[in-house]
């Protein structure tokens, strides 16, 4: 099965009350967890690179990564531009095979982000290639976003409409209170989503796609272990789950899903190290890492998404 866009993904999960998870990959052995849960799972898939991750791995080895996952699972797999910052870095993505990407003007006055989305869209639909824009800002740092809290904004639903009718984008991201990052939280804060922005922003756009950055949940059995393994992250808080499954049984049809992995893979890394110091093979500490990859995205798939038995329809 080749690469697929994310049309039909989003219209069935718009239907049917679930979202897509967009998980970030970064080598093989990711790219191998996650494949392995969506297939054990039978979900459709967003596999997604963000600039920092494909200047890392490069364009040409993580195109053959998702070659091969397609190849091994058979699944309909969508490949994404995460945060795509420039009109270069999308067309470059776009010529190189990718079927979606996210130009992301959120930063730019509204004018601005609208003149550069529509640039990108005009491109990318030319090629058969769907495109995410994003409004509002979130919080955190993750990769190469850096936002303050004291930058970071809530999506105005007034200027969904207009944004979405002048780009043309196929997808829309906004800030309804998630972020970037581990430390989503200051200590003592009850974490919220602004589940009254995300009611009224489907009620403007029916039927229209909505995304999620930021959502991981930053699940607390994996800062323990790396913090019992010599780590220091105090107060890391992420998203309450049944908030994100709240939002995907919305108008929320992707979800996208970075930190939970990082930590979850260090967490294997460092326990599998610590009671084995003797192992210098690199197999045998990736392997329990690439098991903790897919035991999370199994628990996101089918406790947070609700896409389970979804890539068969």
């Amino acid at each position: 099965m080749p690469l697929v866009t994310t049309t039909k993904m989003f219209k069935d999960a718009y239907a049917g009350g679930y979202a897509i998870g967009a998980f970030n990959v970064n080598n093989m052995e990711i790219v191998q967890g996650i494949t392995e849960a969506a297939a054990q799972t039978r979900a459709p898939l967003i596999l997604q690179v963000s600039a920092g991750a494909r200047k890392y791995a490069k364009h040409a080895y993580l195109m053959k990564l998702v070659e091969a996952a397609l190849e091994d699972t058979g699944l309909p797999i969508a490949l994404h531009l995460d945060h795509g910052n420039s009109f270069e870095l999308c067309k470059s993505c776009i010529d190189g095979g990718f079927t979606s990407v996210m130009i992301d003007g959120s930063h730019l006055p509204f004018e601005e982000n609208i003149a550069l989305t529509r640039q990108v869209v005009e491109y990318a639909h030319d090629k058969g290639v769907v495109v995410e824009g994003e409004l509002g800002r979130l919080a955190g740092i993750e990769d190469d976003i850096n936002v303050s809290a004291e930058d970071s904004s809530y999506t105005n639903p007034d200027e969904v409409e207009e944004f979405v009718s002048r780009t043309g984008v196929d997808s829309l991201a906004i800030a309804i209170g998630t972020s970037h990052g581990a430390y989503k939280f200051k200590p003592g804060q009850k974490p919220q989503l602004r589940f009254d922005i995300l009611e009224e922003v489907g009620r403007r756009l029916p039927g229209f796609p909505i995304v999620l950055h930021g959502a991981s949940s930053v699940m607390p059995e994996y800062v323990e272990v790396v913090n019992r393994y010599g780590g220091n992250m105090p107060g890391a808080v992420g998203m309450p789950e049944e908030m994100l499954r709240k939002a995907a049984s919305m108008a929320v049809c992707k979800i996208n899903i970075d930190s939970d992995l990082r930590l979850a893979m260090t967490a294997a890394v460092r326990r599998h190290l610590a009671e084995n110091p003797e192992h210098f093979d690199p197999r045998q500490y990736l392997t329990p890492a690439r098991d903790a990859i897919r035991e999370v995205v199994t628990h996101k798939i089918n406790h947070v998404l609700g896409c389970a038995g979804k890539a068969d329809l």
